[in-house]
């Protein structure tokens, strides 16, 4: 699907009616690898995301601390274990996937995902593991629709990925960091059915 890019007050947007091509991901990959912060839709819900180096800033946007963690988003597996962290085998059989998994990574932890879209994986082999966060302020409802970003919102992003208005739920949340695996959050109730089947077969 063909898809534009504008600019509306210095943030670059790009209208997707499917998946960005090729040269669109490229862009968004430099704005990124650049340490702009996109909006951008993910297989649950809009978010915001950047690098680790971006950091800092996504929680100024937010309005929370920079000690909370984010959670990362992942091109692969393989991936996540070239930056040490001890992804559970059973994981294997799940991924890609609308689950956050809270996992070890040397002494202390990570939260962290791989989208169950292939763009989006596609750009985040390009990036490197991206910072991924829901796009509001702390406490605020997660934006559904790029057309409701609040104007202080959209005046501190560099870029924008509209696909229009998503009904997604957020992704589940499972702690693997114990002796069993722990749910955290709830997602989509087919998919979280689904997860309690496979991870309590694994027990």
């Amino acid at each position: 699907t063909r898809a534009s890019c504008s600019m509306v007050q210095n943030v670059k947007r790009w209208a997707i009616g499917g998946a960005p091509t090729k040269a669109q991901l490229d862009e968004v990959a430099a704005l990124l690898r650049s340490g702009g912060i996109v909006l951008m839709p993910t297989d649950t819900i809009y978010g915001l995301h950047g690098v680790e180096q971006s950091a800092k800033k996504i929680a100024e946007i937010k309005g929370r601390s920079e000690e909370k963690q984010f959670v990362m988003l992942s091109a692969s597996i393989a991936q996540l274990r070239s930056l040490g962290v001890d992804v559970p085998s059973t994981l294997e059989n799940i991924w890609p996937a609308p689950l956050t998994a809270v996992m070890r990574r040397g002494d202390s932890t990570i939260a962290a995902r791989i989208p169950n879209l292939d763009w989006l994986r596609d750009l985040v082999a390009r990036t490197g593991p991206l910072i991924s966060t829901s796009a509001n302020r702390s406490g605020e409802p997660a934006i559904s629709n790029p057309a409701n970003l609040p104007q202080q919102l959209l005046a501190r992003i560099d870029g924008l990925i509209d696909a229009g208005h998503l009904e997604g739920k957020a992704s589940a949340i499972v702690d693997f960091t114990g002796t069993e695996p722990r749910f955290i959050r709830d997602g989509e109730p087919g998919f979280t059915q689904f997860l309690w089947k496979t991870l309590m077969k694994k027990l």
